[in-house]
């Protein structure tokens, strides 16, 4: 089972078991979907251009996914053609100390896209409700009360989640949040890639290795913040990662049908502003 617009249905419980991580829907081949993917990516130049110069809302995808499943090349590919004026990439690490003396969505918090903008976060606030949750002494060591560790943390950042996520669509922000849904098997043939290609050695981690073997855990962890977070103001799409071709071609489509819903104009000049157009015209010609 795949919901038709790869959507996790808000207030239905799903299982990422019944999700194809090889699912390439109606696309034979990969050359199909590079030909769709090129005209998305003509209309989505288009539809930027009117966003940055509308001024009133902003963009913000959230990318999550297993290691190696392809978040970098997403951005690499969908965001190829965009004007890099109106497009911010940020890629959250391990918290520094400074971020740590703050709550869990601060550091994301500061990196949000201004109006007009989109922004792009490859990983996110969701990393507390993930790898904090499958790896306890991350939590453990977090500057937080003892209170505030107990057995309601991660139903309590949950909705701290949906309630900042909510505030943010109120303000404008259009939240896309996509989850990269890679198969085991796909993971491990990525990873020997990594290591048997000279030229793939340098994105090879022995802890993307480590992580691995938390596959089971971070698979229920991911379950359940699908289960919890999936909103109507911001819902979660679970995206095939089997074949990156795939992946790119229905992420980029998202997108640009999100984009086309909100009725994009570029602003209207008024009666004044066209007296003083009319104006440098003259005096332009004068010269």
């Amino acid at each position: 089972m795949t919901h038709p617009d790869f959507r996790v249905p808000p207030g239905q419980t799903i299982r990422l078991a019944d999700y194809d991580p090889g699912f390439t829907g109606q696309f034979s081949e990969k050359k199909e979907a590079k030909e769709q993917l090129k005209q998305d990516l003509e209309e989505l130049r288009a539809l930027q251009d009117v966003f940055y110069a509308q001024d009133s809302y902003a963009l913000l995808i959230i990318l999550q996914a297993p290691d190696a499943a392809g978040k970098d090349g997403v951005v690499k590919h969908v965001m190829s053609g965009v004007n890099p004026q109106g497009c911010q990439v940020y890629s959250f690490k391990k918290p520094s100390n400074e971020e740590l003396d703050h709550d869990f969505l601060w550091r994301c918090m500061i990196r949000l896209p201004e109006r007009g903008r989109f922004g792009i976060f490859n990983r996110s606030y969701y990393e507390e409700v993930l790898v904090v949750r499958v790896h306890p002494g991350i939590l453990a060591g977090q500057k937080l009360p003892p209170a505030c560790k107990g057995p309601d943390v991660w139903q309590n950042r949950f909705e701290d989640i949906n309630n900042f996520e909510k505030y943010l669509t109120r303000n404008g922000i259009v939240i896309l949040k996509f989850f990269l849904h890679l198969s085991k098997e796909e993971q491990k043939e990525r990873f020997l890639a990594r290591l048997d290609e000279p030229e793939k050695n340098w994105k090879f981690s022995s802890a993307d290795a480590q992580e691995r073997g938390y596959w089971d855990q971070y698979q229920a962890a991911y379950e359940d913040c699908f289960n919890h977070t999936s909103t109507e103001w911001a819902p979660w799409h679970i995206i095939p990662a089997d074949h990156k071709w795939f992946t790119r071609t229905t992420i980029a489509n998202i997108i640009v049908e999100k984009l086309k819903s909100l009725d994009l104009a570029y602003p209207v000049v008024d009666g004044a502003q066209q007296q003083e157009l009319a104006a440098a015209r003259t005096a332009l010609l004068s010269e």
